[in-house]
């Protein structure tokens, strides 16, 4: 079940300049900012309202934040919806047919994820999140 809507992710190239952008224009500064080398990126979260906005700028050239960037610039990079069970939403959609890039959950920076394939939900990277 969704319960609410938890980040959204945006792809940037240099970090340190993004987060100057947020705390300029909004008032805004990062509550933790964490290196995922499984994901290639470097991110930063910054509160706001119930949810976040996570920058993400990649450390790894071959990874999907690097070469999305590369393809689309920067921008919205995904959405990210908080569930009760990411493991159970994952099996629950992968039985209605729905494309699915992780057919488990896995540790992610928002706790246990797992994404849908854009293909499914008209173009936009949905990632699940439980926090554990």
């Amino acid at each position: 079940m969704i319960k609410n809507l938890h980040h959204i992710a945006i792809a940037v190239k240099n970090l340190d300049e993004a987060l100057s952008v947020w705390e300029s224009v909004f008032g805004l500064k990062p509550s933790r900012i964490e290196e995922v080398p499984d994901q290639g990126v470097k991110a930063a979260l910054i509160p706001i309202g119930h949810g976040e906005i996570e920058l993400l700028q990649p450390i790894d050239p071959e990874g999907g934040v690097a070469k999305f960037i590369e393809r689309r610039g920067e921008g919205i990079h995904h959405i990210c919806l908080e569930v009760d069970n990411t493991d159970e939403e994952l099996k629950s959609l992968a039985e209605r047919g729905v494309e699915l890039i992780d057919k488990v959950g896995r540790k992610g920076l928002a706790g246990r994820v797992g994404f849908l394939h854009p293909r499914a939900v008209q173009g936009v990277l949905i990632e699940l999140a439980q926090e554990v």
